[in-house]
């Protein structure tokens, strides 16, 4: 048997009896897989792994808590021996071969009637891999093929689909291996591309000469004129039959006015959705080192646009509540009213020594932390000649990431508890870190 090679055939499992036998790792990997197809999975085996028993919980799987039997097999289309116990296992074997029903061996590859192969799912074609029992070279020869659909260069342009509409994709905080495979295939698919200053610009460059490139930074000027011709450009685009994508830095919906499209497309009739992206306050304070919250220090955070000073007239935030919040507060596009910032913040109670990391360029090459405090911010920002984009963290989770250079704040042993010693920095970006 062993001289020939596998027929391959894809299985439709869904609403069918597998059986699967044993409930360790080797389980824990192959249910997933089953539930996922839409099979009735039913799992023997006297115990599970913690993961398994959350499936059974959640009622994706039935589980049979003993040991095998041989009619656990009957009216069964597919099974799987993955116990630690070769004598099971050729009992389960034998059930199988008995029954017609083609069963994968976890232990030895050669005895079973059927092997798993290393299989992916991407834009509705399933792509499944056979080495000869070398799953690692398997899996290997699966990624790449993935990776080059995804990227659209084993994929043939006129077979994908082409529906007219337009989607939003947020690009993550800069960096390119940051943006979703959703978003990127998205991109590769696009008739038009609508793209922000802070939206990964790399991937631009992956776009196929026939994509309609629409630089946001060259449409009339003034933020409310240049999102009515955002609006307008994209519901043009969809209504001509394009395929259109909304390109922007960090999420679509926070901070990016992105809801405004969402309304102008709809009052066009024009089908439209949402790929979200790692959005910039949590995601580049993440990668500088820096926790939004810590356990003991801060549990909660507050993201806030600087963009309007406080006292403005057109601002909508409570500067004096937000003094009043203990947890960390996150400013975005607030370089240049920063100072301004700190001084509600003062005003409002929050203490002058309060730790304060400006972190430029999130995420990219450039990538540095400039560390304050709020007494200090005005100064600190002018010393190293901060320019946007930069986001400003405020609060001690910076001391906790800064220990050396904020002693006597806090170091995640709660607001009272003592700095750890010295020491590298902890999230020191590429560039390296600026101390007040």
């Amino acid at each position: 048997m062993d001289d020939f090679p596998t027929y391959p055939s894809g299985l439709r499992l869904a609403d069918r009896r597998v059986v699967v036998v044993g409930g360790g790792h080797v389980a824990q990997r192959r249910v997933p897989q089953l539930i996922a197809v839409g099979a009735d999975v039913h799992l023997v085996s006297p115990e599970v792994t913690p993961a398994i028993e959350g499936l059974v919980g959640s009622g994706e799987v039935t589980w049979h808590e003993r040991g095998f039997e041989d009619a656990d097999l009957d009216e069964t289309w597919y099974c799987i021996a993955a116990t630690d116990d070769t004598a099971v296992n050729e009992q389960v074997s034998a059930a199988a071969e008995a029954r017609r029903v083609f069963c994968v061996r976890a232990d030895d590859g050669t005895k079973a009637t059927a092997w798993t192969p290393a299989t992916g799912r991407h834009d509705g074609v399933t792509v499944a891999v056979l080495c000869n029992r070398e799953p690692q070279r398997s899996a290997r020869i699966r990624d790449e093929i993935l990776e080059e659909m995804r990227e659209g260069t084993i994929a043939a342009p006129k077979q994908r689909e082409r529906t007219a509409g337009v989607v939003l994709v947020g690009g993550g905080p800069g960096d390119p291996e940051l943006i979703s495979i959703a978003g990127r295939k998205a991109l590769m698919d696009a008739d038009v591309v609508v793209a922000d200053r802070l939206a990964p610009r790399e991937l631009l460059g992956d776009l196929g000469p026939d994509v309609e490139l629409v630089d946001v930074a060259k449409l009339p000027r003034g933020r409310s004129a240049m999102q009515e011709e955002i609006n307008r450009v994209i519901v043009e685009r969809a209504l001509a039959g394009k395929r259109v994508v909304r390109f922007k830095g960090g999420d679509n919906f926070v901070f990016g006015r992105g809801y405004e499209e969402i309304l102008a497309c709809r009052e066009a009739g024009v089908p439209v959705t949402v790929i979200p992206g790692l959005t910039s306050p949590v995601a580049v304070p993440a990668a500088a080192g820096i926790p939004v919250t810590h356990r003991g220090v801060a549990h909660e955070f507050t993201v806030i646009s600087g963009h309007i000073p406080p006292g403005h007239a057109d601002s909508l935030t409570n500067w004096p509540a937000v003094a009043q919040l203990g947890g960390t507060l996150v400013l975005m596009m607030a370089v240049e009213n920063a100072p301004r910032i700190a001084e509600a913040l003062l005003a409002g109670g929050r203490s002058a020594d309060t730790p304060v990391g400006v972190v430029c360029d999130g995420t990219m090459p450039g990538e540095r932390t400039v560390l304050a405090t709020l007494e200090t911010l005005e100064a600190r920002l002018a010393e190293e000649q901060v320019k946007p984009p930069a986001i400003i963290v405020v609060g001690d989770v910076v001391a906790v990431a800064h220990p050396a250079a904020f002693r006597g704040r806090v170091a995640g042993e709660g607001r009272t508890g003592a700095p750890s010693s010295g020491g590298r920095v902890a999230g020191e970006g590429r560039t390296g870190v600026s101390r007040p």
